[in-house]
């Protein structure tokens, strides 16, 4: 079967490997769809928040067919539509344990989470970096549609932001200097594009909201500076979720605004606990999130994938799909 291998800092090859032995407790999953994440370049630049070794097959956002389970497995048969967790205790699927680009991957029952009927594999495949946009809502003491909710970014992880708050019926400006990625953001329901950049987007922001500011601001560039600015242009008692990462950056800020608006602000980093809450919200709400996808690649393809995403920056989300492996 092919698989997808890191085989070395900066050294991607697809590969045939043998196929995977079946546990007791194992399921055996067909991989129908695959994203590339920009963690997966920081893991094959032979950089990880935890400890991994070469070669490993990357793959940590997925949907994919059940094609056989281990005697001890209850909860899937063969045939059953799953996506699936990547941060298992102290594990990560696609990461420290390899991943779900090739052909047949396996996983744990407990692991999975039954794709509804409703979502294709493209969608599937979204789930894992929409779950964090969906869960940046929710810690905002749950958006509404009361709220005006500012997105600072329009990476997928933004985008993810824009579609559940749409979603939750709030009013969205986003603010996003590239013109592709605001188009995007229009497109999945977003009210206003403002460029962050500008010399008047606190005043635009200000205008946009009868002067008042945003009530719920999100960060999800990562950048410092984008950090700071959430402050300035938060309401009065707004909620601020930073869901962007930035590790060791500094930027000037005002501080003493937390105490004359009230702010409240968190910070989170993934998705805890909420996948079945993302799934239901997905199937239900009609959110449809395949405009994050602007590349795809079979299998066979998948090193000009990896290749698409470090050499063209208007890509935002590049899939790898498969239809082998029944």
């Amino acid at each position: 079967m092919r698989a997808l291998q890191f085989m070395g800092p900066h050294r991607v090859e697809v590969n045939e490997i043998d196929r995977p032995a079946l546990a007791p407790d194992d399921v055996l999953v067909a991989s129908r769809s695959v994203g590339i994440c920009h963690s997966d370049l920081e893991l094959l630049a032979g950089r990880y928040i935890i400890p991994f070794e070469f070669p490993v097959i990357p793959g940590h956002e997925w949907a994919g067919e059940v094609v056989a389970v281990g005697r001890d497995v209850r909860a899937w048969g063969v045939g059953d539509r799953v996506v699936g967790e990547c941060v298992i205790g102290e594990e990560h699927f696609g990461f420290s344990i390899s991943g779900a680009a090739a052909d047949l991957f396996v996983a744990k029952e407990s692991w999975l989470h039954r794709l509804p009927d409703n979502l294709t594999w493209t969608q599937g495949a979204l789930v894992e970096p929409f779950s964090c946009g969906y869960y940046a809502t929710l810690r905002a003491d749950n958006v509404d549609a009361s709220d005006t909710v500012l997105v600072l970014g329009a990476g997928p992880i933004g985008l993810g932001v824009v579609a559940a708050s749409v979603g939750r019926g709030a009013r969205v400006v986003v603010a996003e200097p590239t013109a592709a990625r605001g188009e995007l953001a229009r497109r999945l329901g977003a009210d206003v594009v403002v460029d962050p950049l500008a010399d008047s987007f606190a005043d635009e922001v200000a205008e946009l909201t009868e002067g008042q500011g945003a009530s719920v601001v999100i960060e999800a560039s990562g950048k410092p500076a984008a950090m700071a600015t959430a402050l300035e242009v938060a309401a009065f008692r707004a909620r601020i979720v930073y869901i962007g990462i930035d590790v060791g950056g500094s930027a000037p800020a005002r501080l003493g605004l937390f105490q004359s608006k009230e702010l409240q602000a968190r910070g989170i980093i993934g998705s805890p606990g909420v996948w079945p809450q993302t799934l239901r919200f997905l199937s239900r709400s009609g959110v449809d999130l395949s405009p994050l996808v602007t590349a795809s690649y079979d299998l066979g393809e998948a090193d000009r994938a990896i290749g698409a995403v470090l050499d063209d920056r208007s890509q935002v989300k590049v899939h790898v799909t498969s239809s082998a492996g029944l």
